[in-house]
C-alpha cells in the first residue's frame, strides 16, 4: 500500500477551496494536549480552543465564568499538541466587547502568547464593529451566532434559535454583517437547519453546523460531548461516540479496590534495593524488624 501523502498545514486558503469543492470541513472544540496531539493526527481541520473546556476541566458552570488566562492556559497546550489543523481561539467573556482597543490586545495576546492562528467570536451584528478592528490588526475571526453563551438571557436560554421567520432574519443580518466586518468564517450554534443552508449558500465563506444541521460547510464538536464528560447536561445535537464514565468509574473503582486489598503496587511496580544493600541499611538504622526478615528471607533462598 502506498503511503498515504503527508499532511500540510491548514490555512484559510485551504478551508476556502474545501468550501467550492463541497468537501466538508472538521472543526473540533479542543481544550487538552493529548486531544489536540490525536485530532491534528487523524486530519482535523480546526482545533478550536473552547471557552467550554473552563466547564469541563475547571468545573465553571458556564462559560461567562472562564476567565482570559484559563482560555491563555489551554490555547498553550493546544499550541503544544498541534502541528497541522488551524489553531483558533474562542475569546472568552468580556475580551473584546469593551472597545476595539481592547478586542485587539486581547486578540493579539493570543497570538503573541499562544502562537494562535485565528479567533472566534460570539455575538451579533452590535459586536461587528471590535471584530473588525481584530481582522484589521491581522488577525482571521471566526464569526459566532445562534445560541451565544455569553448571551443566554437575551436568548431566553439554551434554546434552539431560528424558529420564527423573524428571528432567522436577525440571524442572518448578524452573520452578513461579521463577513462585511472581515469574517473568514460563520459559526451557527444551535440554529435551525434553515439558517445554517440558507447562510451557506448565500454567504462567501465557510459556514459551520454546531448543532444546526448537516447543510452547512462543516461541523463543529465539543470534544467532552463525543466522550459523555459532561455529565450534567447532554444536548440534544450531540452525539455520543463512546461514553467514558462507565469506563473511568470501573478503572477507579477498581484501583481503590487493589489499593486496599493492597494488590497494588506489586513487585513488578515496586523497586527494591539489592539484598546486601538493604540489609547493610536495616543494620545501620537499627530496624531490626527488616533484619530478621532479611536474614530469614536469605536462608529461605540459600
Amino acid at each position: 500500500m502506498a503511503d498515504a501523502p503527508a499532511r500540510k498545514k491548514v490555512t484559510i486558503p485551504m478551508l476556502m477551496s474545501k468550501m467550492k469543492k463541497g468537501e466538508p470541513i472538521t472543526q473540533l472544540a479542543a481544550y487538552d494536549y493529548r486531544t489536540a496531539v490525536i485530532s491534528d493526527r487523524l486530519g482535523m481541520d480546526i482545533l478550536c480552543v473552547s471557552d467550554t473546556g473552563g466547564m469541563i476541566l475547571f468545573g465553571h458552570k458556564s462559560t461567562v465564568s472562564v476567565s482570559f488566562d484559563e482560555v491563555m492556559m489551554m490555547a498553550k497546550a493546544i499550541d503544544r499538541g498541534s502541528k497541522f489543523g488551524l489553531r483558533m481561539i474562542d475569546m472568552p467573556y468580556w475580551s473584546f466587547h469593551v472597545s476595539k482597543e481592547q478586542a485587539v490586545e486581547n486578540a493579539g495576546r493570543f497570538v503573541h502568547e499562544a502562537n494562535a492562528e485565528v479567533m472566534k467570536c460570539e455575538g451579533s451584528r452590535h459586536h461587528a464593529p471590535n471584530i473588525e478592528a481584530i481582522v484589521r490588526a491581522g488577525i482571521p475571526v471566526q464569526g459566532h451566532i445562534g445560541i451565544t453563551p455569553m448571551r443566554m438571557p437575551q436568548l431566553g436560554g439554551f434554546v434552539a434559535q431560528g424558529k420564527t421567520a423573524k428571528r432567522a432574519r436577525e440571524m442572518v443580518d448578524d452573520a452578513k454583517a461579521m463577513v462585511d466586518a472581515g469574517c473568514f468564517s460563520i459559526l451557527c450554534e444551535v440554529t435551525t437547519s434553515e439558517v445554517a443552508e440558507y447562510l451557506a449558500e448565500t454567504l462567501p465563506v465557510p459556514v459551520i453546523s454546531l448543532g444546526a444541521g448537516n447543510r452547512a460547510h462543516g461541523v463543529h464538536i465539543i470534544s467532552s460531548d463525543l466522550f459523555h464528560l459532561w455529565e450534567e447536561h447532554v444536548p440534544r445535537h450531540s452525539r455520543i461516540y463512546t461514553d467514558l464514565i462507565p469506563i473511568m468509574e470501573d478503572v477507579i473503582s477498581r484501583y481503590m479496590k487493589d489499593v486496599v486489598n493492597r494488590a497494588y503496587p506489586a513487585e513488578k511496580e515496586t523497586v527494591f534495593m539489592a539484598p546486601e544493600e538493604a540489609l547493610s541499611f536495616a543494620k545501620e538504622m537499627k530496624w531490626d524488624r527488616k533484619v530478621d526478615e532479611l536474614r530469614s528471607t536469605q536462608k529461605k533462598s540459600a
